[in-house]
């Protein structure tokens, strides 16, 4: 009789109708919007998720999984992640993003992928660990041009490679917000690599990394 009336929502666990939404799974010390998350919480697009030091997450969604490293700040948009700071690991069959400015990560195929994005110093580090996936520059975000450019430029890294990526040479030196969203505090998008370093290096490391990091690569090589 219950389960007949009360919708599935009303259990905590299923996701309402509308735009994608995901489930966020924490032992603690992760904020979204400004407010501190309990497991099994639900996110939506445009909610702001922040990880403090020693604490990590994972998103789940259909086809999904995102694991948020230690002192990561993004924004959950549905498809895609936006990554302020920090670093991720993904595994997709549906190909799900990750967006760093500029730079957007995308599986070549709508099969199960796994790759990781740590944006760290004005440095983005994309690991393909299961299939490839492309590393688009959107030109129409980022850093002013002041001739007529494609809207994208894409390169590729390939299962098994590890590739840097000059966050200021792509997107320009695009001033930083000042707080990831209502509540939070200024200090963590300003933790930079010190202290969130270790805990993504971790991170990528646990999850299949291991190839040497190689120098960051200018636009000229899209």
């Amino acid at each position: 009789m219950i389960s007949a009336v009360l919708p599935l929502s009303s259990f905590g666990q299923a996701l309402p109708e509308g735009p994608p939404g995901a489930i966020l799974h924490t032992d603690g010390g992760v904020w979204v919007n400004g407010y501190e998350a309990h497991d099994s919480s639900a996110v939506f697009a445009g909610d702001v998720i922040e990880t403090k030091s020693g604490s990590s997450a994972n998103l789940t969604l259909e086809g999904s999984t995102v694991l948020l490293a230690p002192e990561s700040i993004s924004k959950f948009q549905g498809d895609l992640l936006e990554l302020d700071h920090g670093g991720v690991s993904v595994t997709t069959t549906t190909t799900f993003k990750v967006r760093v400015n500029c730079i957007l990560v995308v599986p070549v195929l709508n099969q199960w992928t796994q790759y990781a994005v740590a944006d760290l110093n004005g440095t983005v580090d994309v690991s393909a660990r299961k299939l490839d996936v492309n590393v688009e520059h959107e030109r129409g975000r980022g850093k002013e041009v002041t001739q007529p450019q494609p809207p994208q430029e894409r390169a590729s890294v390939h299962e098994g490679e590890q590739k840097s990526y000059s966050e200021t040479q792509l997107c320009g030196a695009a001033a930083r917000p000042t707080t990831a969203g209502q509540g939070i505090s200024p200090k963590w998008i300003a933790a930079g690599a010190g202290a969130a370093g270790a805990g993504i290096l971790l991170l990528l490391l646990v999850h299949g990394g291991g190839s040497n990091p190689k120098p960051p690569i200018s636009p000229s090589s899209f």
